[in-house]
């Protein structure tokens, strides 16, 4: 099923629900034919994007006018998968992950109701938060069918900085208790802390001068940020952590790559991910509302 309109994906769930058919959306259901930029409020830093877009797609677009959605994972995949799978990149140290860009989202229900809530505007305190609902929710809630982003302006400049050592939790608490502000602070573990640097060319040479003198790390191109992305894309587990404990957990890897201020690290093996009880009690009652039928699966 490859509806182009949010009206034929409505019809769709609509008539799975009747029928009783399951549905598992990205696979019996694609959104690559919604991949239209139906807004870009170029003054306002906003703009409203059907889901099946690409990133790369949206990339260019908004590239025209000097600015950028800061979402940055491995591959090209679309903005629903993003929101859907909850998939971001190096620069979610600063600009924190999908549902922080999110502004808005119109869904539709496993009954085939079309549901939005959000809006283009970035202090936005109208309805549900249905946007932050659906983030993670891997298709099992709602079909992710347009989503209201939050934007940047694309630096005019940009250093990466490189430091090699034998203590990265060490390197990483002196910069976390500086006052530098890298978009990005990626652990390559073992042996190497990678910092991004971003903004108006004198303040990214002042910052990037401080980094290296306060941990002796050397201003490095940008391919770091390609492995670093590359090697996420190879994992076969996400481990969550406290900040607190990012020694302790480098410690108990031989390889991985840590985002400590996300308290993430992408390891070569899987994770077991177990939930509380009480999340799991929230997870089935938020399905019994959004999808009685359960027709997303």
């Amino acid at each position: 099923m490859r509806p182009r309109t949010i009206e034929e994906a409505a019809a769709l769930l609509a008539g799975a629900s009747a029928a009783g058919r399951r549905i598992r959306i990205g696979e019996d259901l694609v959104t690559d034919a919604l991949d239209r930029v139906l807004e870009h409020e170029a003054g306002d830093l906003t703009c409203t994007v059907e889901a099946g877009i690409r990133l790369s797609a949206l990339r260019g677009r908004l590239a025209a006018a000097g600015q950028r959605l800061s979402l940055d994972p491995p591959g090209d995949p679309t903005i629903g998968a993003c929101v859907a799978r909850r998939l971001s990149g190096p620069l979610s140290h600063r600009f924190g992950p999908p549902r922080d860009l999110v502004l808005g989202v119109t869904l539709v229900l496993g009954d085939g109701t079309v549901a939005s809530s959000g809006g283009k505007v970035v202090k936005n305190v109208a309805g549900y938060d249905l946007g932050k609902l659906v983030c993670g929710s891997e298709g099992r809630l709602a079909l992710i069918a347009r989503v209201a982003l939050r934007l940047h302006p694309l630096p005019a400049a940009s250093t990466t900085v490189v430091v090699e050592t034998d203590d990265p939790a060490g390197i990483v608490g002196e910069l976390r208790r500086s006052s530098l502000q890298p978009s990005a602070l990626d652990v390559l573990h073992p042996g190497r802390v990678a910092l991004l640097f971003e903004g108006r060319e004198e303040a990214v040479a002042a910052q990037v001068e401080a980094a290296c003198a306060l941990v002796d790390g050397a201003a490095a191109d940008g391919a770091v940020w390609d492995e670093a992305r590359e090697r996420q894309a190879r994992a076969l587990g996400r481990l969550a952590f406290a900040p607190g404990e990012l020694a302790s957990v480098l410690a108990s890897l031989d390889e991985a790559v840590v985002r400590p201020a996300a308290g993430v690290a992408y390891v070569a093996t899987p994770v077991e991910a177990g939930s509380s009880p009480a999340a799991l009690g929230l997870h089935r009652a938020l399905k019994e509302r959004l999808d009685p039928a359960a027709v997303l699966v």
